[in-house]
């Protein structure tokens, strides 16, 4: 009989594959660092995170289904070590009353421990440190539970909450380094103050984050950064160092200029300015796109410039992933502290699914990788061969062999 050896058969299922990628020893820790089994008898931390990572991997609505799910699942799901699934009303509890920093800690323990391994070998042909993005995305919620942004709806509605996810990435890496939630409110330039960054690091961010005082600060310790420059910003050119006139269709630097600003130093002294030189790069990209950008390093190049900012495309991509590999279009608990541990449990999801798809070396889309998982959750397959796997032919029936006592009564 031919046997299909593509996709090995395994005694664990793929949750349990993906599950493993966690460390034990390191949850175990913050479980006690955070007291986060208090008050808890039969859902514990552990137990939550994998109750909660069980419904954004196979993108169940509610908690109901999420643990009507497990109950379904009863016969397939003795290698969880549970005696019995969680009722909804636990599980609510749980995600309601649980502090949200534990699972914070969970994401950054995963960073640290899978930093060297997602990191890729490309080089930049710059002399930084490292290239880091800035960026952050917008999450709607059903009520008003965090301040939202915009204006009011019209015939007196009322606004919808949200929340903003503030997010620092390597740019040669897929996961996030530093990440913040606040209110949608809160205006994007407030993340730059948290952020500890070393000398001679280069940041990339778009022009919401603006904020010449802390740019000053930045040229200062030598932290060097390139963003996009307001249309309706004040400055002075010093010196034009080349221009070019626009070519159609030709991505090219039409203007290259040294500038300056003025800002407000930290202490304020009546009608005391203080300025800021930089450097600003009119640039025209292949599908005559305009963009204007300055940086506070002088010495690179103005095609470095573009380049470095075109590299902040990387962190849209992550966003993007989340958005729609995940389910964040519903959430599961109604109080901050749930919303703010589902987003999180989201985080830990899309990395360790980062993380399987780089250990199978697989060439699909991350859409994909997460569309199998989801479909084979709790299927006993290998899930790295499962994800390298492209053949497309399935096994042929065979025919049983003949009943010898049948035969026999044939004849």
């Amino acid at each position: 009989m031919n046997k299909n050896t593509n996709i090995k058969f395994v005694g664990q299922p793929i949750f349990k594959q993906i599950i493993k990628l966690i460390d034990s020893a390191t949850i175990d820790n913050l479980v006690l660092k955070h007291h986060a089994d208090r008050y808890y008898k039969v859902f514990n931390a552990k137990t939550q995170l994998i109750t909660m990572l069980f419904g954004i991997l196979s993108r169940c609505d509610s908690m109901t289904e999420i643990c009507e799910g497990l109950r379904a699942w009863a016969g397939k799901m003795n290698f969880l070590g549970w005696k019995k699934s969680p009722a909804k009303s636990t599980a609510c509890d749980g995600l309601r009353n649980r502090n949200s920093k534990f699972f914070e800690e969970v994401y950054f323990s995963l960073v640290k421990q899978y930093q060297s391994f997602l990191s890729d070998s490309r080089t930049f042909g710059l002399t930084f440190k490292e290239v880091l993005l800035i960026d952050s995305t917008t999450i709607r919620l059903f009520s008003d539970i965090l301040k939202g942004v915009g204006r009011n709806p019209k015939n007196d509605g009322k606004k919808k909450g949200g929340l903003k996810v503030h997010m620092l990435i390597d740019a040669v890496q897929s996961v996030g380094r530093f990440v913040k939630i606040t209110e949608a409110k809160v205006h994007d330039k407030n993340f730059l103050k948290e952020l500890e960054l070393v000398s001679h690091s280069m940041i990339v961010f778009d022009k919401a984050y603006n904020d010449y005082l802390q740019f000053a600060r930045w040229t200062q310790k030598q932290i060097y950064f390139v963003t996009r420059i307001k249309k309706n910003a004040l400055y002075t050119v010093v010196k034009t160092l080349r221009e070019h006139a626009a070519i159609k269709g030709k991505a090219m630097v039409i203007r290259e200029e040294i500038i300056e600003l003025e800002y407000t130093p930290e202490e304020k002294k009546q009608n005391e300015k203080q300025t800021l030189q930089l450097k600003k790069v009119c640039y025209q990209d292949e599908k005559n796109r305009y963009y204007e950008f300055i940086s506070n390093h002088l010495e690179s190049t103005a095609e470095e410039i573009a380049f470095l900012y075109k590299k902040r495309w990387g962190i849209e991509l992550l966003f993007k992933k989340m958005k729609q590999n995940f389910q964040l279009h519903y959430f599961y608990g109604e109080n901050e502290n749930a919303i703010r541990t589902q987003v999180w449990c989201t985080l830990i999801a899309q990395l360790l699914l980062t993380v399987v798809h780089k250990m199978a070396q697989a060439k699909k889309a991350f859409s994909v990788v997460a569309s199998l998982v989801r479909i084979h959750l709790i299927s006993l397959l290998d899930v790295y061969q499962l994800l390298r796997s492209t053949t497309r032919t399935y096994m042929k029936k065979q025919k049983p062999p003949p009943n010898p006592w049948q035969m026999v009564m044939n004849f």
